[in-house]
């Protein structure tokens, strides 16, 4: 009887015990102040996954489904649980990171100075493109598009008219286009066009000019390829000027995150756009051909632009508007 009892309590702690080992609540260090996470919860645990936030710079339904594929394979490599999140500007993006309810976060350059500023993370990688000779660049160009039947030929040619940037603290979008609009008119953009506005992404200011609803807008080069632009935009809209070199853009984390962690990450983030599977999808999020390490001197020549263009990149990110309602997407139609 005694025997028969004992073997019944053996299976009830051996029960309870693999219960707590798979729960990943008792594992200590690494908490934060995320809301909902458990106090005691190791950062990646299941009960405090790594919030990885991407930047709102294109269709968010897309970056959300590239970025989901990332973060479960990451998840696979490290054993870690991470959880996604699409956060509704630029700024709030940063706004985020320094709140600590993001731990993770792909970001423009330009947000990347402004999160050096704050001191609430660092750069650990940046992407790799390929420029025009196919070779891997850590630098990337704005382009200035407009109609192809507008008749402008150069920026003059926009003198006057209705412009779309993408965000007030987009590198390429709003920075180097400001920085190239001085430089080859005398002119700051409020009083150089007749209007501006703030698209809320690079694929939507395209499809501003694209549309007619915006003489010409800034982009990186070349949104017009991305997946779901229509089938005809590069016939019917034409580069006219182009700024840069950019210091791409790419991963930062937060302070609060173990460097063990971290280490985890960086190796799995280079090996996941390295190779295929994971390859198309960096391709489809932000058309990275890779990722490399960088320290937070690789984002200096941004800042330098900063000051040259006279934009306080701080009081811009704390005026951000609200992007406009999404306008509706064009029916994709055979080029000419």
């Amino acid at each position: 009887m005694l025997r028969s009892t004992a073997g019944r309590l053996g299976w009830v702690l051996a029960t309870i015990v693999l219960i707590s080992a798979c729960s990943g609540t008792a594992t200590p260090g690494g908490a934060t102040s995320t809301p909902g996470a458990s106090k005691t919860a190791r950062i990646g645990s299941f009960d405090r996954p790594i919030i990885f936030a991407f930047t709102p710079s294109q269709d968010v339904a897309r970056i959300t489904a590239s970025g989901n594929a990332m973060a479960s394979a990451l998840a696979t490599a490290t054993g870690l649980k991470f959880k996604v999140t699409i956060p509704t500007s630029y700024a709030a993006q940063i706004e985020a990171m320094c709140a600590g309810q993001a731990d993770l976060a792909a970001i423009a350059p330009l947000q990347m100075t402004l999160l050096l500023d704050k001191s609430c993370g660092t750069p650990i990688l940046a992407a790799l493109r390929k420029d025009d000779t196919g070779a891997l660049a850590t630098t990337y160009k704005s382009q200035i598009l407009v109609r192809s039947d507008s008749g402008i030929t150069d920026l003059n040619g926009l003198k006057g008219k209705k412009f779309a940037f993408v965000d007030p603290i987009s590198a390429s979008g709003y920075l180097f286009p400001t920085l190239l609009i001085k430089n080859k008119t005398g002119q700051d953009p409020k009083t150089f066009f007749g209007s501006t506005i703030f698209a809320g992404g690079h694929d939507k200011a395209a499809l501003a000019v694209y549309q007619g609803t915006v003489d010409g807008a800034a982009s990186f080069i070349d949104v017009r390829t991305s997946a779901g632009m229509p089938a005809d935009i590069m016939a019917k809209t034409k580069v006219i000027d182009t700024a840069g070199p950019i210091p791409n853009d790419g991963v930062a984390v937060a302070k609060s995150i173990p460097q063990d962690i971290v280490d985890q990450i960086t190796t799995a983030l280079i090996a996941y756009c390295g190779a295929a599977p994971g390859q198309a999808t960096c391709l489809s999020l932000f058309s990275w051909n890779g990722l490399q390490k960088v320290t937070s001197d690789f984002y200096n020549p941004v800042r330098d632009a900063a000051k040259l263009a006279g934009i306080d990149v701080a009081a811009e990110a704390a005026k951000t508007p609200a992007p406009p309602p999404p306008t509706p997407s064009p029916s994709p139609t055979k080029a000419p």
